[in-house]
């Protein structure tokens, strides 16, 4: 599932998955300090979810790669859920705010 080359959502996509790079950053001192999770393993987690973000924000529109990996880094950050339970409330709604772009997006290249 992609846009349309061009499409002007793409750019806030992109937008959306920076922020999301902060936000999985900031996760991995909460998963320590709230949630008593593992240093290596808040660390691994919260480090892929952001780097998956910040990779995927990159490439979103510029190459197709990018359209899975930011989908993949929706679910990432949902899965963070597993590690503290604050997650699947932040990172579901990323998701769905996401998926709210993404759908308006379709909505302007049906009417071009």
């Amino acid at each position: 599932m992609r846009l349309a080359e061009g499409n002007p959502m793409t750019k806030t996509l992109a937008l959306t998955l920076i922020f999301e790079v902060v936000v999985f950053v900031l996760a991995v001192p909460g998963m320590i300090q709230v949630n008593d999770v593992p240093l290596g393993l808040a660390f691994g987690a919260g480090g892929a979810a952001a780097l998956l973000a910040g990779v995927a924000g990159g490439l979103i529109g510029r190459r197709p790669v990018g359209w899975p990996l930011a989908w993949l880094a929706q679910l990432a950050g949902i899965a963070l859920g597993f590690l503290t339970p604050w997650m699947w409330a932040v990172g579901g709604g990323f998701a769905a705010l996401f998926a709210v772009e993404f759908f308006l997006g379709r909505k302007i290249t049906e009417q071009h």
